[in-house]
């Protein structure tokens, strides 16, 4: 992974890349891998949340990212949506967006989607609503006040309802929908965006055993057209999931690999599983 990486970091420090800005700038993933961290340090107060962090997730992979409390794991997700600035280390989009250069939203602009262990949703308005509310179209004022959907655009909020599993609660406010419901209805909502890639914090915390099935699903089905890192802590739904597993602690790679291999590596069990 790092001689990927350094290879084409050097190739950035030598020009080969030209960055721009967000908006106009073209997912470059011609190396197979969608974002690079490299030496990644962040400190807060002495403390290193993250200490010299090294990762890649390549072009339609699904991820899982585990570890104890305190592994570093929601600052990596800072970080690359730059709601944290790293001390050292580089963050690269494909080969040539820096995310350590740009804002939240020109991150989130680029196509990278994160979502939080909480629903953020909008409660009071329809599903379809909420779904055409968050799709990546002009939000200049004039534009959203008079904007009426074409087929494309009801076809696009049609095939994300399908997919989420929501085609039977499209007029039913938001606010009613189960907890479940709610997460798959923000994932939806992240879709309409059209990510890269996505970020997914602890998606199926408070679920039903049904609703964490479905959920496991929807990811498999979304592997391979999106990259997705998904952070967990209920490990039978990453074993359910899981295809590469990286386990952080200390603000560190401790291992990496499939979940068959983590889960017997003596290190992993002294410090997270066996717990």
């Amino acid at each position: 992974m790092n001689g990927a990486i350094t290879q084409a970091m050097t190739g950035l420090a030598a020009g080969e890349a030209k960055l721009g800005h967000l908006a106009t700038d073209e997912l470059d993933a011609t190396h197979g891998v969608v974002l690079y961290l490299e030496n990644i340090t962040v400190s807060f107060d002495g403390f290193k949340a993250l200490d010299n962090l090294s990762l890649a997730i390549d072009v339609g992979e699904l991820r899982c990212v585990i570890g104890p409390n305190g592994a570093g794991k929601t600052t990596m997700m800072d970080v690359i949506t730059g709601k944290t600035r790293p001390d050292s280390g580089t963050v690269f989009f494909g080969q040539t967006i820096d995310l350590t250069q740009f804002s939240e939203a020109e991150i989130a602009h680029a196509g990278i989607g994160r979502k939080f262990q909480k629903p953020t949703i909008f409660e009071h308005h329809s599903v379809f609503e909420n779904l055409e509310l968050a799709m990546k179209t002009d939000k200049r004022v004039h534009k959203t006040l008079f904007a009426k959907l074409v087929p494309e655009e009801r076809r696009r909020i049609a095939e994300t309802l399908a997919l989420i599993r929501l085609e039977d609660c499209v007029v039913r406010a938001a606010g009613l929908l189960s907890h479940g419901q709610k997460q798959w209805l923000e994932i939806g909502m992240l879709l309409m965006q059209e990510p890269k890639l996505l970020l997914l914090d602890e998606p199926v915390a408070g679920m039903s055993d049904e609703e964490t099935e479905r959920t496991a699903e929807l990811f498999q089905s979304l592997a391979g057209k999106h990259s997705l890192v998904v952070v967990e802590h209920d490990m039978q739904f990453i074993e359910k999931i899981a295809r590469k597993v990286t386990v952080l602690h200390e603000g560190s790679v401790l291992a990496e690999g499939p979940m068959e291999q983590v889960r017997n590596d003596p290190r992993v069990i002294e410090v997270y599983l066996g717990r």
